[in-house]
């Protein structure tokens, strides 16, 4: 049996395997999860001797193929609950993440099962981030580009938000920035702050806000649509 603390390091290193790429360092593990760096490297001792990651001196750390699969399930997991606690318990889109960290861990493969269905086995959570199936194959993670890399003029439509601060995703929901809306880059400020236009309003957002929306050029459809809004 692993810890809640071992799992969320695996899930962490899975992130930023998929972010940033293999392997991982230390000191970026350490920020991710808010901890210090000896603390990092007591805890991937304890991971690297159950076979759950892979350690090159002076470059990192990535996940071995078991320590992957472990980070899949908690990954599954916790997607699935902040669908389930969104769409059926009321849940605001800002309020599921910390709930969900606190529940992955201790839900049953049965429970797992209940949940999917009930939810139709959804493809992505709330906040577009892609479900892994039943299987536990590692979904497509990096698809699209960051908001922060587009220039004025750009039509793009919202893929992904990241759910990791409930304050900035209580802020796109009211400046309507979601998965699935349609937004035109209007301004780039030289000091970090990325202006879009969304059905006819503009909305400012620091540039460290528009690096955590994912998204993929829009399509002609998608441009018909904000028109008509």
């Amino acid at each position: 049996m692993l810890s809640d603390v071992m799992e969320d390091y695996l899930k962490a290193i899975y992130y930023l395997e998929r972010d940033e790429g293999a392997p991982v360092g230390t000191s970026r593990i350490a920020e991710y999860l808010d901890v210090t760096s000896p603390t990092v490297t007591s805890m991937l001792d304890s991971l690297g001797e159950r076979g759950l990651v892979e350690r090159e001196k002076y470059k990192g750390v990535e996940l071995t193929a078991e320590g992957e699969t472990v980070a899949v399930e908690v990954v599954r997991h916790h997607r699935l609950l902040e669908a389930y606690l969104t769409e059926h318990l009321d849940y605001d889109w800002s309020e599921v993440h910390e709930e969900a960290d606190a529940l992955e861990h201790h839900i049953s493969e049965e429970f797992e099962r209940r949940v999917a269905e009930a939810l139709g086995d959804p493809e992505v959570d709330p906040h577009g981030d892609p479900i892994p199936g039943a299987d536990l194959t590692p979904p497509d993670e990096g698809g699209g580009t960051r908001l922060d890399q587009h220039g004025t003029g750009d039509r793009v439509r919202v893929e992904r938000v990241s759910d990791r601060d409930a304050e900035e995703l209580a802020y796109l929901q009211d400046a309507g920035v979601v998965p699935g809306t349609v937004v035109e880059v209007t301004d780039v400020a030289p000091f970090g702050m990325v202006t879009v236009a969304v059905a006819g309003d503009e909305q400012s957002l620091p540039e460290s806000v528009a690096r955590s929306i994912r998204v993929a050029p829009a399509e002609e459809r998608d441009e018909l649509v904000v028109e008509e809004a």
